[in-house]
């Protein structure tokens, strides 16, 4: 399936002395933008892109999954990252969640208005917090793991245990310094 575009044809007329242009629908004018999967949105497209859109469609997928819940997809990778790691640091918190600081003090703020985290002061940095979810943030994120593996056996449909394997590995080894494009 492909989109055609108009293009803004000739300004003429009263319009040209008014300065705006009338559209020009004759299809010899028209571009085609061809939909994921076609064109260089497809096979022959560059990797690095091909990414970014697969990348693309699955936050959105993810987004639609959790919007229920109240949660968006990056407050889901803080929960995770805190579930995972509790007491960690809000900037270790952006580090796991591949996030910026400031990001991650908004969305903090948020899920302590939400009750799903609570605060406390770093038994030797004083000035640093921790972070840990509350029950009712354990509850919340449990919710959201039920969605989110939900959306990643929609993700994996197709593919073998084999290559699932190789898709997993080649990913890491994008995102690992040295090995990847990571440095």
């Amino acid at each position: 399936m492909t989109k055609t575009l108009p293009t803004l044809g000739k300004i003429k007329g009263k319009d040209q002395e008014k300065g705006r242009a009338k559209r020009d629908s004759q299809p010899a004018d028209a571009v085609a933008i061809p939909a994921p999967g076609q064109g260089k949105r497809g096979e022959s497209g560059y990797l690095a892109y091909l990414l970014r859109q697969a990348s693309a469609a699955n936050r959105l997928h993810m987004e639609r999954a959790l919007a229920d819940l109240g949660v968006t997809l990056p407050q889901f990778f803080v929960l995770t990252m805190l579930g995972a790691y509790p007491g960690i640091s809000g900037a270790d918190v952006a580090r796991l969640a591949l996030l910026t600081p400031q990001t991650v003090s908004v969305i903090m703020g948020n899920l302590e208005k939400m009750g799903a985290i609570v605060r406390q002061p770093h038994p030797v940095h004083g000035r640093i917090q921790t972070i840990a979810l509350s029950d009712a943030g354990r509850a919340l994120l449990a919710q959201c793991k039920v969605r989110a593996t939900d959306v990643d056996k929609q993700l994996r449909a197709g593919l073998t245990p084999d290559e699932e394997a190789v898709v997993r590995r080649w990913l890491v080894t994008l995102a690992v310094p040295g090995e990847g494009l990571a440095e």
